[in-house]
Order: structure tokens, then sequence, then C-alpha cells
């Protein structure tokens, strides 16, 4: 018996695919303990093609064939589709003299698990054209709300290729709650996961970009530091791995925050000894109000946190509330 599933952890013990991944930094970033990271995108995203019409091989002449029906877990980007198309497209099939000098065909589509279809018709909020993340102990609820249409080991890979498909990791990455059956928010998600999600859904798309993604990553890594109400060794407590490149990314976004939080400080004690409005402040120095205000806010919120963390402290180390 299977206690305590959780779709984003068991979604690291059913790796069946491989994709081309690119490392954060020359050394590949290694899968944590408790949310490790896969290097495919899960079959729910690239399956969701029509089955490919068949093509006439023996001339140059284009062929025209009905598209098939689509999933209803949508393809690429969330663009669901849940009804038949009767639409044609014109394809034009390659001589075989060229096939030599052609590149390597795509890989064929693979089929979606009919217990992954069955969830996106049964809950299409969660499994459809938009992912949301999925509350732990999920797994029990799918199977005590359906006993006779789910086998049990079906049921959990589905689960597993679903969660660890790039649109359910962006879902995660991007901090949203974790969801229930009916599609309502049941609980944050926790800091490590969404840190997890961000390298990994990063690891993707440096792997399709010429660009260097990694200064977007470190400010989500800082924004998310912020947001988890966690001190710096919690944080790193709970997000370390043995893998070197990953801490040494965790270090340039820790060290970016201390730019950042020395930055806000320095303003909130300018605009507080400058005897200024918020908008003559800004005026003064060419800044915009707006972003005037959110700074001195986070300054201030800062130091509240830093003084709260400070009191919480006893003479000798220990909680003032240990012992309530």
């Amino acid at each position: 018996m299977i206690r305590g599933f959780d779709p984003l952890v068991c979604c690291f013990y059913f790796m069946t695919d491989s994709a081309p991944t690119a490392p954060i930094t020359s050394t590949p970033v290694a899968p944590a303990a408790h949310s490790a990271t896969v290097a495919v995108e899960a079959v729910s995203t690239t399956a969701l093609e029509a089955a490919a019409p068949s093509r006439n091989t023996t001339d140059d002449t284009a062929t025209t064939t009905p598209r098939t029906t689509r999933s209803r877990r949508g393809g690429r980007g969330g663009r669901g589709r849940s009804a038949p198309s009767t639409a044609t497209e014109t394809h034009t099939t390659v001589p075989a003299s060229n096939v030599a000098t052609n590149t390597a065909p795509r890989r064929a589509p693979r089929t979606i698990p009919p217990a992954l279809e069955q969830l996106a018709q049964l809950y299409p909020q969660l499994f459809g054209a938009v992912f949301l993340p999925l509350k732990r102990g999920i797994f029990q609820d799918l199977l005590a709300a359906h006993p006779e249409m789910f086998e049990r080991e079906a049921l959990k890979v589905a689960l597993g290729i679903h969660t660890r498909s790039t649109r359910y990791l962006q879902s995660v990455a991007a901090g949203h709650q974790r969801h229930d059956l009916q599609g309502q928010p049941v609980e944050p998600m926790a800091p490590e996961h969404i840190h997890h999600a961000l390298l990994e859904t990063h690891r993707r798309r440096q792997g399709r970009s010429s660009e260097d993604l990694l200064p977007k990553l470190r400010a989500r890594i800082v924004q998310n530091i912020e947001v988890s109400g966690l001190s710096r060794e919690e944080y790193a407590e709970r997000v370390r791995t043995r893998d070197e490149a990953a801490n040494a990314l965790l270090d340039e976004a820790f060290a970016e925050l201390s730019a950042k939080t020395a930055r806000n400080e320095a303003l909130l004690r300018a605009f507080e000894s400058s005897g200024k409005t918020v908008a003559e402040f800004a005026d003064m120095y060419g800044m915009d109000p707006r972003t005037v205000a959110r700074t001195l806010h986070s300054a201030r919120s800062g130091a509240a946190a830093a003084t709260g963390t400070a009191s919480a402290q006893a003479p000798d180390g220990s909680s003032p509330a240990a012992d309530l």
C-alpha cells in the first residue's frame, strides 16, 4: 500500500523518457532528494499532437488527410482541443532520393496513457489545457473517488508522467497553490518545491535557447527567497544539494539579494532624512513614485523581519516560545 502519495515527488520514480537538456553551468544540476528534477518533457506535452497523416512516398505530390482527434490535455502552450476536427492539412512528401541528405526524422508522438486521458476528461480544470499543482494525497483521493475506474499502478504512472511535464513544473515554479479534485486551492507550494521547479524549467528552456537565461533564473530565485518568509539559513537548508553548480547558483542569488537589500536600505535612509513625501522624493531623483513606494515598503518589511528574528531569540539562544 502507498501512503502519503505526493504527485510532485512521485514523478521522480517514473522517468521513462529522455530529451536534450542544458546544464545550469558547466556542471549539470543534480536532482534534490525530495524534488529530483527530470530531463524530459512529459508524454503529456509531446503526445498531444494528432497522429501523423499517412504519406505517399512514391512521388513528390502532396497528399491530403483528415486531422485526427486531439487529446483533451491540449498541446504545447496549453492550447487544448476537446472536439474532433475535420480540417485537412496538406503535407509534401519527401522523395526517396532525398532521404540520405535529409535531417533525422522526428520522433513519433508517444501515446498518452489511458488513465491520463481519463483524468483529463474527469478533471479538465486540473489535467486539461491548463495544469495546476495538485494537493499532496491526490493519489488516494482519486482511488477513493473512482475505485472501479483506475488500476493502482496505472494511476501512479499517469500521475508521475503528468507531474514531471514541463507545463506542470511551470505552474509549480510560478508559485501557484496546490489544488484538490474540485479545483480549489488548499495549501501553498513549499519554497523548496518552487526552487527545484525553477532549476528544472530553466534547464529545459536553456537547452532550446541561445540566450543566457541564468540572470533571469537568479532573479526568480531571489524573489522566491524573499516571499518564502524564511531566513537565508533556513532556505539554504531546504534547497541545498550535493551538486556544486546548484549550490554556487544559490550563493550567487544570496549575494544578489544582499546587494538589493543594501540598496533598499540606503534608499530608505535617504527618504527618511529628506523630509519629503514619496512623490516629492521620487521626483527629486527622477524615479517612478510607485517603484519608490514598493522599495520603501520592502526595506521596512525587511528591517521589521530582522528585528523580529533578533527579539525572538532568548539570551541563551533558545526560543521564548519553546516552553509554551
